[in-house]
């Protein structure tokens, strides 16, 4: 009994040590909206987590100011990523919302930590990472003021910050800026002169119109133009995504800046001579939020893009990088300044640009101002496997995709020159038109013998032209939850991270989705072959569908027609029913569905004709009833053009049980 007591006493003490030398079981750096997707899956898969934020809030981008999604085709995104949308339209007493005001975003990012109980380090950012034999032992902190430094051990790593300071500071292989299209046999990517956000001809660079020796205007660079597919270390431009109301009761005037400095806008008056504007929409890319309030984007040749200003920030320290910040925010806010008040300025826009001011009731502790500025492209890893543009368009596809990304290859501008005597932007490319693809969980692991226990979903393996596909917010919050189970997986079966097998991932993701045991949704969509038959003669479209293609019949219900969905139910219960609808012109008023459930069968029909799509970027999810669904039963939802009036569509069902 006393040697078996000895050796208990002697195993906890081990245990003990080894506790604390680990610290946690996972340590995810950036308190992104990947950041947040990752800790919360981490902890719903019993691993203790510490997220750690280099700021004071959570959710990045989609808390700060990109209220309108970027996504593309909705039917790419899963998991907690679509649970996040999901939260937001429950804020907003719908079933889904893609366009959100942001501290309704950071509440939701705020509930996610609280259900899954993940300790938080705000204000401090990596400096060091430990490493041997190509482990990571830990990381070194240091706060932005106040405390003393810490240093964090953990037995897996996940950076899901924009920058990739964990993965660079562990020594994993990384590039910064544009490959040339001769590395990975690419079209679209390098040195890039193309129409989009551009200048017309004829818009003279110079101070003095006509004289080189005068000097360039300001934020152009004199370097020439180099060869069209040539790489270089220039990184595509950085902004903000503005949030302003023009709700009186809300809003705080917007007023001169601090460092204001006309002479930096008068590129914009010059093209508004060659190019005017009608309204504020020829130079700012407003989209509307909730709450009487906007996410603001770029738009046009002269905008809130600052080009060829961000070169530094990828691998520069933490001081140098809050001035770039600042200078961005100084560049930003005085061009909204000036666009009101500058007395050179249209008159038309300076009356429509004063109609708006910042948000009372966003950002209060930063001056109603944004705290996240968009890094759409910092580091990008150089891991396992890279994701290049034949993976977008289908050329190549992968299979051990753990993701799915769904938008166009697109690059801003990266640099603002001279070429003919007229003044261009270089850069900007957006070629799309293809279909969701997988992302290769290798892209998201460093090559092994670099490091074994570290996963990057942010700043992953890519070229900078695929990069600028997959680089969206809730294609970054999937690749999170796949991460956090890749790591969960490692740990349990004591591997490298390179080891992990993506088919494992994926079965969790099907099996439980929202990491939380509950049931998950039955989604068909019309290309399930295996679960849909169509009756007639219906017409096959892949623009605005949800997933691959659509089916679209327009004869109204002149001939009977009807597409019908089998329903596979391994779980008995009730369930309500959702049909997707997208946006088209002459819709029918009514879409009949019928539903055969529990022995009974039921038709009604659906108002289709007048969608409330203030919340989406695209279609929308109708909401059909609750019906029983028994296990292993001839379950079934029909859609016909019944009584059509116009356009009917029959594109995907969703069931989500009660």
């Amino acid at each position: 009994m006393k040697h078996k007591l000895s050796t208990l006493i002697i195993l906890c003490c081990l245990c003990g040590r080894i506790l604390a030398q680990t610290g946690y079981d996972i340590c995810v750096y950036g308190g992104t909206s990947a950041g947040v997707i990752t800790a919360y899956t981490a902890a719903k898969m019993h691993k203790s987590v510490l997220l750690i934020e280099p700021g004071y809030h959570l959710g990045g981008l989609s808390s700060g100011g990109l209220g309108y999604t970027d996504i593309g085709n909705k039917y790419a995104i899963k998991g907690l990523s679509l649970d996040f949308y999901r939260r937001v339209g429950h804020h907003y007493g719908k079933f889904e919302q893609w366009i959100f005001e942001p501290h309704v975003a950071e509440d939701v990012f705020k509930q996610y930590i609280s259900r899954g109980e993940v300790k938080i380090l705000y204000g401090y950012h990596i400096v060091a990472a430990s490493k041997q034999d190509g482990v990571i032992n830990s990381i070194q902190l240091q706060p932005a003021a106040g405390t003393g430094p810490r240093t964090i051990r953990a037995k897996m790593y996940i950076d899901c910050s924009y920058e990739g300071d964990l993965m660079a500071r562990a020594g994993v292989s990384y590039t910064v800026g544009r490959e040339a299209n001769a590395l990975y046999n690419e079209t679209y990517n390098g040195v890039q002169l193309m129409d989009k956000h551009q200048f017309p001809d004829g818009v003279d660079p110079y101070q003095t119109p006509g004289d080189p020796s005068s000097g360039l205007l300001w934020g152009i660079s004199p370097e020439p133009l180099g060869q069209q597919g040539d790489g270089d270390k220039k990184v595509q431009s950085y902004n903000y995504r503005i949030c302003l109301t023009n709700d009186p009761a809300n809003r705080i005037p917007i007023t001169r800046p601090a460092g204001y400095d006309s002479t930096r806008y008068q590129l914009l008056l010059r093209l508004l001579e060659k190019r005017p504007a009608g309204n504020l929409w020829g130079i700012l890319k407003f989209d509307l939020l909730p709450g009487h309030k906007t996410d603001i984007n770029n738009n046009g040749a002269f905008s809130t893009d600052m080009i060829g200003m961000n070169y530094d920030y990828p691998e520069a320290d933490h001081a140098t990088r809050q001035k770039i910040v600042q200078a961005h925010t100084n560049y930003t806010k005085g061009l909204l300044y000036f666009i009101g008040h500058d007395q050179h300025m249209p008159s038309n826009l300076r009356t429509m640009m004063l109609e708006w001011g910042y948000p009372r009731d966003e950002y209060k502790d930063n001056g109603h101002w944004t705290t996240q500025m968009y890094v759409r492209e910092a580091r990008r890893m150089k891991g396992a496997y890279v994701m290049t543009q034949a993976n977008c368009e289908g050329k190549t596809t992968v299979t051990d995709g753990v993701g799915l990304a769904a938008y166009t290859m697109d690059s801003h501008n990266c640099q603002r020159i001279v070429t003919g005597g007229m003044v261009k932007n270089e850069g900007d490319v957006q070629i799309g038109g293809f279909p969701p693809y997988p992302i290769s969980y290798l892209s998201l692991v460093p090559k092994k013998e670099e490091c074994r226990n570290l996963l990057v979903p942010v700043c992953l393996s890519a070229s900078h032209i695929a990069y600028g596909s997959i680089r969206m917010e809730p294609v970054f919050m999937e690749l999170g939850q796949s991460s956090a189970i890749a790591a969960s997986t490692a740990i349990d079966r004591h591997i490298p991270v390179q080891e992990v097998d993506a088919a494992v991932i994926r079965n969790i993701l099907r099996e439980d989705p929202l990491a939380d045991g509950s049931t998950p949704e039955i989604l068909i969509d019309n290309d399930d072959t295996a679960y849909v038959t169509v009756e007639g003669d219906w017409v096959k479209e892949s623009r605005d569908s949800y997933g691959f293609s659509r089916l679209t019949d327009e004869h109204k219900d002149q001939v009977f027609r009807q597409v019908r969905f089998h329903v596979p139910v391994t779980t008995s219960g009730t369930y309500t029913l959702y049909i997707y609808v997208p946006k088209v012109q002459h819709p029918s008023s009514t879409t009949t569905v019928t539903v055969s459930s529990g022995g009974t069968v039921k038709e009604a029909g659906i108002p289709t004709g007048k969608l409330r799509v203030e919340g989406q970027t695209s279609g929308e999810w109708v909401e059909c009833g609750k019906y029983p669904l028994e296990k292993e039963k001839d379950n079934y939802v029909l859609i016909n053009n019944k009584g059509a009036d116009g356009v009917v569509i029959a594109d995907a069902i969703l069931l989500i049980k009660n």
